[in-house]
């Protein structure tokens, strides 16, 4: 266990590296720059160059970019651009919201796709497994800004039940008012709840026609020991492997929520970062986001080799 899990943090630490290179790469290939952005239409092209002199980035891209690594390897982020504080203030103020929501989704998501896999599975090719089946492939279909479109069409603007974006509540507290939560966690936990559900459907059919399932039920073993000691933990490790797959999709699909439904969280400051051309907070709420992302894989996967030591993960 051990050298498996040093074996996929070294791993880890290499994944990192490249998408520190690739995060630059990209930020660099964005068209204008800050100066150009805080400059007004009036600037002169002197103007605009004594700013972009002023902020650094003149600066050859080599440069920079030793300068932001050397930066990271200490824990600093950079300097944003736009309001001259350090990053790293910008993501203690939207992170605590991008982690609220990404944890109570995973609440959800978790105990339903379980409820459902397995109910599915002890009833396979009944009325109800053919129903959660239909239910979930059409719901895995259907992209995630899609479903959210439909549901703040149906279930904010025609019945109103529901508070489509964020904007206007003024407050960054996501249990303040938790209506608000609804419709992005069941944007995001609508795929993952598709994909997990079946996997654990899956592992019920498998393990139900192992044979030593059927000896269980000769011998008289009754139907609550026999599911909960020994069809549970055993279906739950195609859910668990599943998870680790999907795990760069609970934070992409945060992401995306946070921007369509104005949440105050890291999305919401990264798509501002890019208007604004702040090249620093950009590359770090990016990174900050990569890994998270990578830690989420991380664990899953060790989570299954623990489970499964013969199962390998690695990406």
């Amino acid at each position: 266990m051990r050298g498996y899990a040093l074996q996929r943090l070294a791993l880890g630490v290499g994944q990192l590296a490249l998408l520190a290179v690739l995060v630059f790469v990209l930020t660099a290939l964005l068209p204008g720059d800050a100066a150009d952005v805080r400059n007004d239409e009036d600037a002169t092209d002197a103007q605009v160059a004594a700013l972009r002199e002023q902020l650094g980035l003149d600066r050859p891209a080599v440069e920079r970019f030793t300068d932001w690594a050397a930066g990271l390897a200490t824990g600093d982020l950079g300097t944003s651009l736009v309001s001259g504080g350090p990053v790293r203030d910008i993501l203690a103020d939207t992170v605590g919201t991008t982690l609220v929501l990404g944890a109570v989704t995973l609440a959800v998501v978790l105990p339903l796709a379980l409820l459902l896999g397995v109910v599915s599975g002890l009833r396979e090719g009944g009325r109800l497994d053919r129903a959660v089946s239909s239910v979930t492939l059409a719901l895995n279909a259907v992209p995630d800004f899609v479903l959210a479109l439909l549901l703040v069409a149906g279930l904010s603007l025609k019945l109103g039940l529901l508070p489509a974006t964020w904007v206007g509540v003024g407050t960054a507290d996501l249990f303040a008012e938790p209506t608000l939560l609804v419709l992005p966690v069941t944007v995001v936990a609508a795929r993952m709840v598709c994909l997990l559900s079946r996997q654990v459907r899956a592992g019920v059919v498998s393990v139900l026609g192992a044979g030593y399932v059927a000896q269980a039920r000769r011998l008289g073993v009754p139907r609550r020991t026999l599911l909960l000691r020994h069809l549970l933990p055993n279906a739950a490790i195609p859910g668990i492997q599943e998870l680790a797959r999907v795990g760069d999709n609970l934070v992409g699909g945060v992401l995306i929520v946070e921007a369509v439904f104005a949440v105050p969280g890291v999305a919401t400051a990264l798509v501002r970062a890019v208007e604004a051309r702040d090249v620093p907070t950009v590359q770090g709420l990016a990174l900050v986001v990569a890994v998270a992302a990578l830690l989420f894989s991380l664990a899953a996967d060790l989570v299954c080799h623990r489970l499964v030591p013969r199962t390998e993960v690695l990406r």
